[in-house]
């Protein structure tokens, strides 16, 4: 069996002492994620987390605050031959957000049907819930941003 390495990036998004995660309605199972995806041919990971990050949350206004590290998800569990290679990042959300939202995310246009995503802030560290699949893997080196609320 063959197995697929993917360049994957997966962001922290933080307002003062808060963690953006979302869940999605129609699919349940998904759990609790941050805003992550896949990256495309010859795109930089710092560039591929800006754009993930805002194609799922609908924020325009993001700073990259760190590169956090690199790590590896085998993806096993879900029945998949594939090693994600996941690149975690720090971005700072610079505009004011509802504590919670509703957004679409379509995939930068290449997907027929959106994807709906309850978005929300959770406390750093306390209030933070078990993140699926690994993604929380290196929340532990998050530094929440600035003095926004």
């Amino acid at each position: 069996m063959t197995i697929i390495r993917t360049p994957k990036v997966i962001a922290y998004v933080t307002q003062a002492d808060r963690l953006l995660v979302f869940r999605q309605p129609a699919f349940p199972a998904a759990g609790i994620q941050v805003p992550a995806g896949t990256l495309e041919p010859g795109e930089a990971p710092a560039a591929g987390v800006l754009r993930e990050a805002r194609e799922e949350t609908g924020i325009s206004h993001l700073e990259l605050v760190a590169f956090l590290g690199t790590a590896e998800y085998d993806m096993a569990e879900f029945a998949r031959a594939e090693i994600q290679v996941r690149h975690f990042f720090h971005l700072a959300c610079e505009q004011d957000t509802p504590e919670r939202w509703t957004h679409h995310e379509t995939g930068g246009g290449k997907r027929a049907e959106p994807i709906e995503f309850e978005l929300f802030w959770v406390r750093v560290p306390h209030e933070i819930p078990e993140i699926i699949a690994g993604q929380g893997a290196l929340l532990a080196k998050l530094q929440p941003s600035g003095p926004h609320r």
